[in-house]
Order: C-alpha cells, then sequence, then structure tokens
C-alpha cells in the first residue's frame, strides 16, 4: 500500500503543496465508479492521520458502496477561488476500507467524533497531480510510486 507518508518522503516538497491545498478548503470532489462504469462525483472531507490520507462517509451512503465494489477514485481538492492560486491538487488512488475496532478506535482518538455508524476509507494512492500556473505556462507536476516527480509544462 502506498500511504501518504511514503508519498511525503519520495516528494517532500510536493506532498506539502498538495496538502495545503487540501486544507486550505473542507470539501472537495471524489470520483467513484458506478456498477455500470460510468462515473459518480461526490463531495467529500478528507483527514491526515499519521502515515494516512483517509476520508469517512455516511453508512450506507452510493459513494461507500461503489469504493465497496470497486476502490478505484480520484479526489479533487476544492480551489478557493477561480485564479488557480495556491494550485491545483488531484490523486488518483484505491480506497481501502476500514473495518477493524481497533483502527476505527484510533481514528476517532483523533478527530472529532464523526456521526456514526460510518464508513471510514484511508487511500493507497497511485498518482498524485499538482498543477500551478508559473509565468504565461502551467507547470504540472507528477508523482507516481518508484517513479519519482515529473515535470511538464504546457503553454
Amino acid at each position: 500500500m502506498t500511504t501518504w507518508q511514503r508519498f511525503t518522503t519520495e516528494a517532500p516538497e510536493l506532498a506539502s503543496a498538495v496538502r495545503a491545498r487540501f486544507e486550505a478548503g473542507t470539501h472537495h470532489v471524489l470520483a467513484t465508479l458506478r456498477g455500470d462504469g460510468s462515473p459518480r462525483v461526490s463531495g467529500t472531507e478528507v483527514q491526515f492521520h499519521d502515515a494516512e490520507l483517509a476520508f469517512g462517509s455516511m453508512w450506507g451512503a452510493v459513494k461507500a458502496r461503489d469504493l465497496q465494489r470497486d476502490p478505484r477514485c480520484a479526489l479533487h481538492a476544492h480551489p478557493s477561488d477561480q485564479s488557480m492560486e495556491g494550485g491545483d491538487a488531484k490523486i488518483t488512488a484505491h480506497a481501502v476500507e476500514i473495518t477493524t475496532e481497533d483502527e476505527l478506535d484510533h481514528y476517532r482518538a483523533q478527530t472529532q467524533p464523526p456521526p456514526e455508524p460510518l464508513h471510514l476509507f484511508r487511500l493507497d494512492l497511485r498518482e498524485v497531480v499538482f498543477t500551478e500556473v508559473e509565468g504565461q505556462q502551467l507547470a504540472v507536476r507528477l508523482w507516481r510510486p518508484d517513479a519519482g516527480v515529473t515535470l511538464f509544462h504546457r503553454s
């Protein structure tokens, strides 16, 4: 499993920028796959716990059922405005549901207690993309496990 901590260790500057983007707002966009393979977009909040990036869901919500069936997902940090100040962050991952009481108790101890029951997922990172404006170009930084960071510029 590729944890947030691994990403932070391998690409500390990029991880810091991406985390700042997610912490700049509360509500973000989660994309999951419906049973027929079409996309579903839902709102979500994320939390950084120890080495993990996690999010919860109301019990029985369709996004949780989507992830239980197919863990592939994408998370897009909500931009604070239209200027792209602070950049734009996206994460592609597999969601892994946390189901043991020990792990759920550990989560509860670190956060304001959420309404229960709930589904809780940690992210197994597959790709992180951070885009920002540099001069007259877009700078796109792409990180993948074992591949490091790749920088692209687009005019």
